[in-house]
């Protein structure tokens, strides 16, 4: 005869699953199941009961599902490989600014003595604004010529603007068609540069011509220029000349047109040397200083070395000191001499609009020293093209 068993009520539940030893923690099932459930006294259940208490939900959960333990296992792994790799990271130590006292002569009222002239360039502005010292430009124009002397004079021209402060160009115009000699004489010096050649149709192997085609290879240079609108300080450098590093220095302190003296070694003269250039009080030009009676005649006195010019006047006519001429340029058809006077004159109307280099125009910083050889040939490329002969043999 089948046994009907009768389910217990709620209250007598709750206290069995409180009290007996046996209880089970699970909610009320069928008979069957708490039946079976009851007679396996092997499961890990009914242990933990024995034992007297109840294991955490979340290791009860742990030891149920796979997933979540290897998920926070694989995370552990994870937050300790980090922890070694962020071991290994060298520190480096904060270092606090230091505080800089300040500087009376930048009070207010010291500011309103002392204003600050801004530039016309809105770049240079901009660098002034945002506290960045942004040097001038300085584009060298050097016209040469294909003879025994022209890598020696390259070299030493090359190394002397090596010392220079970039930004430099450096324009080298060649009297005719480019040389690969000079080409390779440039390289060699590591500064910025441009080779240009000039003057294809004129005669330029002839050395009676040499102070007609300067005045083309600069006026190339000035096309150039005038061309890409470059913007910095225009400087005629022959390359006979010797230069100091405060001539270059000097030339980025000029605002529109600056000049200074010039010795130039001639062999023509008593004394064995020309020294041209104006005399100034402070910056201001009151004169000009001459050694020779036949220049006398010249508006102004300058050497073709002894002045630099802003290349905005070039291309821009709003900043030209002188507004007579359309271009810019160096005069082929005036007598030898008064060439130089002659471009000026195309720059400033006056010596008011001059600066003299530097103060007092009292330093001599570069000279004009002829070297003497333009007649010497020199072989392709520096190189001998057959074996010499032997004129003194070995016993």
């Amino acid at each position: 005869m089948a046994s009907i068993r009768r389910p217990h009520s709620p209250a007598k539940q709750h206290l069995l699953r409180h009290h007996h030893p046996f209880a089970s923690s699970s909610p009320p099932s069928s008979p069957l199941r708490h039946s079976s459930s009851a007679s396996t006294s092997s499961s890990p259940r009914t242990h933990h009961h024995l034992a007297g208490g109840y294991p955490h939900p979340i290791l009860f959960f742990l030891s149920r599902r796979p997933l979540p333990r290897f998920a926070a296992f694989f995370l552990l792994g994870s937050f300790l490989g980090l922890l070694h790799f962020l071991s290994h990271i060298p520190h480096t130590p904060h270092i606090h600014p230091t505080t800089v006292s300040p500087n009376p002569l930048l009070t207010p009222n010291h500011r309103n003595q002392f204003p600050i002239v801004r530039l016309q360039d809105d770049e240079e502005d901009y660098g002034d604004a945002a506290g960045i010292n942004r040097k001038k430009l300085l584009i060298i124009v050097t016209p040469t010529r294909a003879r025994a002397a022209q890598a020696y004079y390259l070299s030493r021209m090359g190394q002397t603007l090596r010392l220079v402060d970039p930004p430099v160009l450096w324009v080298v115009v060649e009297a005719g068609k480019p040389t690969p000699e000079a080409a390779a004489a440039l390289r060699r010096t590591a500064v910025m540069h441009r080779y240009v050649g000039c003057c294809e149709k004129l005669n330029a192997s002839s050395a009676a011509d040499i102070d007609d085609l300067r005045p083309h290879q600069m006026n190339a240079a000035l096309e150039l220029v005038e061309n890409h609108r470059l913007d910095g300080i225009v400087y005629f450098a022959h390359e006979e000349g010797v230069y100091s590093l405060e001539l270059f220095h000097r030339l980025r302190q000029i605002r529109r047109f600056g000049t200074w003296p010039v010795p130039v070694i001639s062999e023509n003269t008593k004394d064995g040397m020309v020294l041209e250039g104006p005399v100034c009080k402070q910056n201001q030009v009151v004169g000009w200083h001459t050694s020779e009676d036949s220049s006398k005649l010249r508006r102004f006195h300058v050497a073709m070395s002894g002045f630099a010019f802003n290349s905005t006047m070039l291309w821009d006519p709003k900043l030209r000191s002188h507004l007579a001429w359309n271009s810019i340029r160096h005069p082929d058809t005036v007598k030898e001499g008064f060439q130089g006077t002659t471009f000026v004159e195309q720059l400033v109307e006056d010596e008011s609009q001059m600066e003299g280099v530097p103060a007092d125009c009292s330093h001599i910083m570069n000279w004009h020293v002829p070297f003497g050889s333009e007649n010497l040939a020199y072989p392709k490329g520096w190189r001998v093209g057959t074996n010499l002969d032997m004129i003194i043999p070995l016993k």
